[in-house]
């Protein structure tokens, strides 16, 4: 998996990278050479994967921002600090390949944030949710006032905010913010097989999906249906859809099926 002091860890298993925060000791807590190597891992996983998974070594997928770093900052620093969180977080959630989040122990804080970049969210049974911000006198600043509060509503997340609340991945599946919920430990294992099932679709089709829908969200429901029109059309004219929509006509590809009961 690679050198213990390396911050993050890099993996190709066939056509997924998998990414790993390798910080046990602090909680996987994130600094600015962390989002560095987040950055770096992302970059290279674009180039060379069809899919990526980001997961975090020991018994936590990330406790946020490491606050003994932050607390030194000046206000400027902190600005543009925040800034570069969106920029790298931003080349997870508007990059070229889907990404997933396989979430055990703490996602508080920064990695909630940073889980919230990701398009699919898997959480074990040890999972646990949080943004103390409030009770540390901070706010968040990783993406979280957009990004989560998008996925689970404002209210909800000021509810996390105002009062500490601590949720776990039953909790956080119903609101939202998680899209799996598996047995403690299971969670690489399940997001590298959804990972995996990604990086057969089409690679055209999985850009448009990560980067169209979101942009569409921002839209007026007129123009969000203008651009749906564009990008469909777009994405029946690659050679890859033509390729796969003459297999289903030839019976060569699988239909959809109800799912076992």
């Amino acid at each position: 998996m690679g050198d213990s002091e390396e911050l993050v860890t890099y993996e190709m298993r066939g056509d997924v990278a998998l990414i790993g925060l390798n910080r046990p000791e602090k909680r996987n807590a994130i600094s600015d050479r962390v989002v560095e190597a987040i950055d770096r891992a992302v970059l290279r996983a674009t180039d060379e994967a069809r899919a990526g998974v980001i997961f975090g070594h020991g018994p936590h997928f990330c406790a946020g921002l490491d606050l003994a770093e932050h607390s030194e900052k000046p206000l400027f620093e902190a600005v543009k600090g925040s800034r570069r969180w969106h920029a790298v977080f931003d080349h997870i959630e508007r990059g070229a390949i889907p990404f997933v989040a396989a979430i055990g122990g703490a996602a508080v804080g920064g990695g909630l944030e940073l889980a919230a970049a990701t398009h699919v969210r898997v959480a074990d049974a040890t999972a646990f949710f949080a943004l103390p911000e409030g009770q540390r006198g901070i706010f968040v600043g990783g993406g979280g006032s957009v990004r989560v509060a998008r996925m689970i509503g404002p209210g909800r997340m000021g509810d996390m905010m105002l009062t500490g609340r601590v949720l776990d991945a039953a909790r956080m599946e119903a609101w939202g913010g998680v899209s799996y919920v598996v047995d403690e430990g299971a969670a690489l294992g399940r997001a590298v097989e959804i990972a995996a099932a990604m990086a057969t679709n089409a690679e055209f089709t999985n850009y448009a999906i990560i980067n169209a829908l979101p942009r569409i969200a921002d839209m007026s429901s007129e123009d969000g249906l203008f651009a749906e029109s564009m990008v469909a059309s777009l994405a029946t004219m690659t050679d890859d859809a033509k390729d796969r929509l003459r297999a289903f006509l030839d019976k060569r590809a699988a239909k959809v099926q109800r799912p076992d009961a």
